[in-house]
Parts: C-alpha cells; structure tokens; sequence
C-alpha cells in the first residue's frame, strides 16, 4: 500500500527541480580556454572551436589563459582574427605566475578585449624571426612575426630591406591592435622593434595591459559590471557568481597537435626511413613497407607546418646510409661514426629555428642516434650473416652433398642423396651401398665420386 503522501513528494520534487533548472539557465557562463605552449595549427584550431563554443552556449566572456613562447605566424593571424570577430567578449590572461605571453602571444593578448597578467609573468620580445618554409605551406615567420614569406625549408634572420619589411609590417599590425583596444601603442612598436619586455606591474603601468590578477576567480570578480566593445556594440559583463566551464581541445585538435609536435615529427620521418629500408632488405613483408609509408606521409604533413632544413633532413639520410655502409664494407668503424656525426648534426638542423619550442629535445636526438645506429648495424649484420650462410637449395647447395649408391654400378646408375634417388655417372666403380660425394651435375644427372676420395 503506497503511502498518501507520496504523490505530494513526487511533484514537490519535480518542482524543485524545474526551479534548480531555471536557476542554471539563469546562471552567467564563463568559458576557459587555455593555450600552452608554441602556438601552431592546432592551437588556432582549438582556440575557433573554442570561441564557436561560446557563442552557441551564448556565454558571457571567454577566458583566455596563456602560458607561450610565441609560435607560427598563420596561426597567430587566425586566433586573432577569431577573437575580433567574436560577438562574445576575449579576456586575455597570462598566468599563472612564471607564465610568459612572449612574442605571438603579445600580439594575441593585445586583440583580447581585456588584457589581464598574473603576478610574476611577462610580455613582450615581439620580434619577428622569419623562417622560410615549402613552397605554398605558409607557415610564415616565427616568434609573432607577421608577413613572413613561404620559401624554400632554410632557417636565417633575414637582412636589409627584407628585414625592414617585415619589422615594420609587424609594427604596424601591432600598433594597430592597441590602438583598437586603446592601449599602449609606443611600447607595443618597440616590443617589435627592439624585443622588449615587461613584467606584469610595469605592464599595468604603462598601460599595456588593463588589470594584475592573481588568478581566474580574482579576475572575474575584478570584471564583474567592466563594459566593453564587441562587434555588435558594447556588452557590460556580468561575471558575478559565473560558472567557469572549462573547454579542453577536441580529439582532431589533440591528434593535430601530436603530429605537428617537433619531436613527434622527428619520431615519424625516422619510422619512415627505417620501415621502407626494411622492406626493400626483405621484399614481401608488407607491414614495415605500409608502416614506413603511412609515417612519412604524417612527417610531410607536420613538416608543411614546422621550420624545416632540407640540409639537415639529407644529413641524417647520409648518416643512415653510411652507418648501413659501415657493416657491408670494413672501414674499422670510419663509417660508422660518421654516419652517427652526420646523423646528430642533421638532427639538430632539422628543426634548428630561432622560433621557441619548434625543435626536438636534445635528449631526444641523442637517443635517436644511439638507437638507429644499433638497430641499423644489427639489421644490416643479420642480412650480411644470412647472406653468407651455406646455400640450401638449388645446385649450389648438391655440390659437396654425401649420398650412397643404391646398386653396384660401372658407371651410371641410382644413388640416394638427401633423401631423394637421383640418376647418377662416375668415372670409378661403386658397389651397392657404398659412400659417395656430388662433384658436379650434368641437367639432372649427378656426377659423383666415391666418398673420402679426391676428383683428379
């Protein structure tokens, strides 16, 4: 028997829930995108989703968290073009403390409607570094720059008036972003020009930045009722009692930034090189020739986005075939330590750039080297040894064989030789079962000899 009260319990429930509901709905969101690290495709990818995000959850601000050494310059130009035209206001902030908005992330923070830093950061060494990449990648310069060139894969500070090109098309774009969110313009053109920085208490007053915050929760407090200017007009924040929803990047931006990663693209043209090698050395394997492909197809890709030295990719493919060269010709190890140098230095050219963060880790190479040359010299030896093994099969592997005659005979007859009767000529007598030796072979007939004794 169900008791009488329920029914009133029920409907006080759903009740309470409808009004927790509204209560939600009611509640400001706050959406918090973090970038961490040199600034790629994948960053400026996560950072779109993100702000598309935001917009559809009709958010009230979008938090920006950064902690960068700067990054390509496409990928700047496109999370800042996202964030000027997003109808959703972008408050900049560098944190935590020993974060740095260094090179591409000044010009990020300068777009931000609010440029915010927690205590013990820094901005600014907004110097474009150009890096000349494959024709049509478009990766352009590094370290914030704007208006690099894609060229062939050389890394170099560009001199004269290439050089003042860019500079001042930096500049430019720089100091147009501050005059736009009415900061410091001044300081933001020497920050290009001679790769200044600030901490955050002498950003805030010189005005590069418009607030010190200690973090999240103390920057949203000191924003609550701010107005500021979006697309669409002004918008007062609301920030009071917000809910901070934090977005992490979707799984094609998470693959993305795998990839594009410097070491990880090192880690692939090496499987490429070394799945193909094997596949050419043992025809028909199949795996290590799909594996070596699918690698190197990734690595090109990650290589259309990253500084690539070409010098430095042949180097390592020289260090690679001297080391192979090493086992099949005895150069008393010559070969091989030049191919371990040759492999090292081109490792360090590969992605050797003034650009923060876009190159492998040092432990990394060394690692590398260590191991491909052990896995090189190992596989090459294993051919050399099976190459030098006795011949099995075929005529080679008759001649010299032990066998015993199967009747007595003058001079042909059967014999048995590996478990197989084989018609047989010999210039001696044999008697049944007598040992003989194959000297020679005549289409299929065996010549033989009796065994022990020396052909004349």
């Amino acid at each position: 028997m169900s008791h009488p009260r329920l029914p009133v319990l029920c409907v006080f429930a759903a009740l309470l829930i409808l009004a927790s509901g509204v209560v939600c709905a009611a509640e400001p969101v706050i959406v918090q995108l973090d970038i961490r690290g040199p600034i790629g495709p994948a960053t400026s990818e996560y950072v779109h989703n993100g702000l598309a995000r935001a917009r559809a959850l009709h958010a009230t601000l979008v938090v920006l968290r950064m902690d960068t050494p700067g990054g390509l310059v496409l990928a700047m130009r496109r999370i800042i073009r996202d964030i000027l035209a997003s109808p959703v206001p972008v408050a900049g902030f560098v944190a935590p403390g020993g974060a740095r908005a260094a090179s591409a992330g000044t010009y990020i923070l300068y777009a931000c409607n609010i440029a915010a830093m927690a205590p013990a950061t820094n901005l600014g060494a907004a110097t474009p570094v150009e890096i000349k990449l494959l024709p049509g990648s478009g990766a352009g310069a590094s370290h914030g720059g704007a208006g690099s060139k894609a060229s062939r894969s050389t890394v170099y500070p560009v001199v004269g008036t290439e050089t003042r090109k860019i500079v001042n098309d930096a500049a430019a774009y720089i100091r147009a972003l501050a005059q736009l969110r009415g900061r410091n313009a001044e300081w933001a053109t020497e920050a290009v020009r001679g790769a200044v920085s600030l901490p955050a208490a002498e950003a805030l007053k010189l005005h590069v930045i418009d607030l010190v915050a200690r973090n999240v929760p103390d920057l949203l407090r000191r924003l609550n009722g701010r107005v500021v200017s979006v697309p669409g007009g002004s918008v007062r924040l609301d920030t009071a009692g917000a809910h901070v929803l934090r977005l992490e990047p979707d799984w094609r931006s998470r693959l993305l930034s795998v990839i594009t990663d410097p070491s990880m693209a090192y880690v692939l043209i090496l499987l490429g090189v070394y799945g193909l090698f094997f596949e050419m050395m043992h025809p028909g394997l199949v795996f290590p020739g799909v594996l070596g492909a699918i690698s190197l197809i990734l690595a090109l890709f990650a290589f259309q986005v990253l500084p690539v030295s070409f010098a430095g990719l042949g180097l390592m493919l020289l260090g690679i075939g001297l080391m192979v060269a090493e086992v099949f010709v005895p150069a008393f190890g010559t070969l091989g330590l030049s191919g371990a140098a040759a492999f090292v230095i081109g490792s360090v050219m590969l992605l050797d750039t003034a650009a923060s963060g876009f190159g492998p880790s040092w432990w990394l190479i060394g690692g590398m080297a260590l191991l491909s040359a052990a896995f090189i010299m190992t596989v090459a030896s294993l051919a050399l040894r099976a190459h030098r093994r006795p011949v099995v099969s075929g005529r080679e592997q008759m001649i010299g064989s032990a066998g015993e005659a199967l009747a007595a005979f003058q001079k042909s007859g059967r014999v048995r030789v590996h478990g197989e009767e084989w018609q047989a000529h010999t210039s001696r007598p044999l008697v049944h079962g007598q040992k003989i030796k194959v000297v020679g072979m005549d289409g299929l007939v065996l010549i033989v000899e009796p065994y022990g004794e020396e052909v004349s």
